[in-house]
């Protein structure tokens, strides 16, 4: 079931849509995330920056690094991660063991599966496990309706270029 965001978490799934496409604007495959404090502040933005070879460049994992290094145990527990795709298995323990609080994600990890084999792409080397089974108890929000065609459309487009 499609999850509907507040005005205020729209911004910031845009914002994971910009990101996303300034990742496949560079080259990069297109997730964008954005780590957003208890009070709503922006706090760290990344993108998939994948394009080099090292895999675990996702911005997800980097967003998790940089609250272990910026933030308090409670400050983290506080922080939301919004991002344009759901987090793979590898960003997904990341998560769970800095200790972040609620995710909220435009497309599910089986949504892009589909789009990705209707396009003939073969299953990547690492199975999509839901965000729940890597790190179960926490709370998750998505898929956002509003924005999945923008992310498909990128997808379609990455897969397009490579």
């Amino acid at each position: 079931m499609a999850y509907e965001p507040t005005a205020g978490e729209l911004v910031h799934l845009n914002r994971c849509v910009e990101l996303a496409t300034e990742a496949l604007d560079a080259g990069d495959e297109p997730f964008g995330t954005v780590l957003v404090a208890g009070s709503g502040e922006a706090l760290f933005e990344d993108r998939n920056r994948t394009a080099d070879g090292d895999q675990t460049r996702h911005p997800e994992f980097e967003a998790a690094r940089w609250a272990a290094a910026h933030l308090t145990p409670e400050e983290r527990a506080a922080a939301t991660v919004f991002t344009s795709g759901e987090h793979c298995p590898m960003c997904s323990a990341a998560h769970g063991w800095v200790g972040l609080g609620r995710i909220v994600y435009v497309h599910s990890s089986a949504q892009l599966g589909a789009w990705r084999a209707e396009l003939g792409v073969e299953p990547g080397p690492v199975a999509a496990i839901p965000v729940q089974e890597v790190v179960p108890g926490l709370p998750v929000d998505g898929p956002v309706a509003s924005l999945e065609a923008a992310m498909r459309d990128l997808h379609t487009r990455a897969v397009s270029a490579g």
